[in-house]
């Protein structure tokens, strides 16, 4: 596997240019990236949009995934340059959601249950010329739809109310027209609420002044839900 330019970084993982047809994406910190493998799977026979999957070479280590790659901006960069309005991008994302929803549990003999990808914002969707396509399933699991809702609702809002970082107003400008659309999907009850605050607080990627500021995103998020 001959490895190109470094494409992309994120918080745990880096993408390498393979081809014009695939990238490597690659953990930095020793997570293993097999147990995605069966949900992207999973999820592109469903019909949700997700990278496919490229077959992975002997030398591939375990946190190693060879997949599509995508042309086009990420969901955050067309917010930013003003190319999608925040009315059109929270439509999008609820859309991701409800659709996302819609696929059943892989594994879970629980019927409520669902997959959720649970890490679900602006700079997880890639705008390619055949629509969205959403990116980065390592938090995926099995549960109930809510909780995604949550995690998505809470992660705009601990940008919103972070007076650091520019893209607070922006943040904000997509939240609220958001939670109207989750809330016309059953909503965030507080106990997924509750539990979505506590999975971020004990995200090791985050830093101590992004944790701080998850009391005060709950908030915004459960006033918001009304």
């Amino acid at each position: 596997m001959r490895i190109g330019q470094l494409l992309g970084t994120g918080r745990s993982a880096d993408v390498y240019e393979l081809d014009e047809q695939w990238v490597l994406r690659r953990y930095r910190v020793g997570l293993d990236a097999t147990r995605e493998m069966p949900v992207m799977s999973y999820l592109s026979a469903s019909g949700y949009p997700v990278p496919r999957l490229g077959p992975l070479p002997v030398s591939a280590g375990p946190g190693d995934l060879i997949l599509q790659r995508l042309t086009g901006p990420t969901m955050l960069e067309s917010l930013i340059s003003g190319e999608l309005g925040g009315d059109e991008g929270s439509a999008m994302l609820a859309a991701l959601l409800a659709d996302l929803h819609t696929v059943p549990a892989r594994l879970s003999a629980d019927p409520e249950d669902r997959i959720l990808h649970l890490d679900l914002h602006p700079g997880n969707v890639m705008l390619t010329a055949d629509g969205p396509v959403v990116i980065d399933w390592s938090n995926t699991e099995e549960g109930p739809p809510a909780l995604d809702r949550a995690m998505t609702a809470l992660i705009l809002a601990q940008v919103a109310v972070d007076p650091r970082v520019p893209e607070a107003a922006g943040a904000r400008a997509l939240l609220d027209p958001l939670m109207p659309l989750l809330a016309a999907n059953d909503g965030i009850p507080a106990r997924h609420l509750a539990a979505a605050a506590a999975r971020r607080a004990a995200n090791p990627t985050m830093s101590p002044a992004e944790v701080a500021l998850i009391g005060e995103a709950s908030d915004l998020v459960a006033a918001l839900s009304g």
